[in-house]
C-alpha cells in the first residue's frame, strides 16, 4: 500500500522513452542521463540510480523480513528510501541498511521514536525516511533543514548538485525523499512516489510538498 497519494495515470512507454505527451503532470520525465562522476563522489550515486529507470516499475513500502546485511526488496520494486539505498550499493558500495543499523544500536535515543520501537530493526529502519535524514545528520551530511513547512516543495535555499539528497513532508506528515540527478538552474530528480522510479524537474514537488531537508553525502562522511 502507498503512502502517498494516489499519482496520475501515466503511460510507461512514454515514461521510460521520456516523452512528452503524457508526462505533463510529472514535469516532463526523462530518460536515462549520462553522469560523469569520479569514484566515491556524491554524482557516483546518481549515475549508478539510472540503472533503476525501466528496472522498478511498482511501488511497495510494506513491511518485509530481508537479509542482513544488503538486503533488499526486489528490484522491480520498493519505496523511495530503496531508491536511495540502492543508488548508495551501486555507486559507492556503502550499505545503508547495516550503516542505519549500526548507528542506531549505538545511539538509539537520537533517532525518532515516531514508530515506538523498543530496538533498531534491520528490516525496515533504512526505509524510512526520518532515519536516514537523521543517519546523514550524524555522518556530517546535512545543509540544510527546514524548521516548518512554510517553505516551497522545490525551493531548497542551498545551491544543488548532482548526488544532493532531498527530502519533503506534506501536512500529514508523510515523508519523502529523492536524488538529485542534475544540479544546477534546473534540476532533475530521481525517485519512487508511487509508480515506480522516474526522472524529471524539481518543480513539480512544490505542489503538496514543503521542503524539508537537503544532504550531501559519500564515503567520506560514511
Amino acid at each position: 500500500m502507498s503512502l502517498y497519494a494516489p499519482a496520475p495515470r501515466i503511460d510507461r512507454r512514454l515514461l521510460l522513452a521520456g516523452g512528452l505527451a503524457g508526462l505533463l503532470p510529472l514535469g516532463a520525465c526523462t530518460g536515462r542521463l549520462r553522469i560523469n562522476a569520479a569514484p566515491g563522489t556524491p554524482a557516483a550515486m546518481a549515475r549508478a540510480a539510472q540503472d533503476q529507470l525501466g528496472v522498478t516499475t511498482d511501488y511497495d513500502a510494506g513491511y518485509r523480513a530481508l537479509t542482513y546485511p544488503g538486503g533488499d526488496p526486489p528490484r522491480k520494486t520498493g519505496a523511495c528510501c530503496d531508491v536511495i539505498v540502492r543508488a548508495a550499493r551501486d555507486g559507492l558500495g556503502l550499505d545503508l541498511q547495516k550503516l542505519v543499523h549500526e548507528d542506531m544500536s549505538k545511539a538509539f535515543d537520537a533517532y525518532p521514536a515516531t514508530w515506538g520501537l523498543a530496538r533498531p530493526d534491520v528490516n525496515i529502519d533504512h526505509r524510512r525516511v526520518p532515519n536516514l535524514e537523521t543517519y546523514f545528520q550524524r555522518a556530517g551530511g546535512e545543509l540544510w533543514r527546514a524548521k516548518d513547512r512554510e517553505t516551497d516543495g522545490a525551493s531548497f535555499p542551498g545551491e544543488l548538485e548532482t548526488g544532493d539528497i532531498l527530502t519533503w513532508r506534506e501536512a500529514s506528515g508523510t515523508t519523502h525523499i529523492a536524488l538529485v540527478t542534475r544540479g544546477g538552474k534546473r534540476p532533475l530528480i530521481l525517485h519512487n512516489f508511487g509508480r515506480g522510479v522516474v526522472q524529471h524537474g524539481l518543480g513539480p514537488m512544490g505542489f503538496r510538498r514543503a521542503a524539508h531537508g537537503h544532504y550531501r553525502w559519500s564515503g567520506s562522511v560514511a
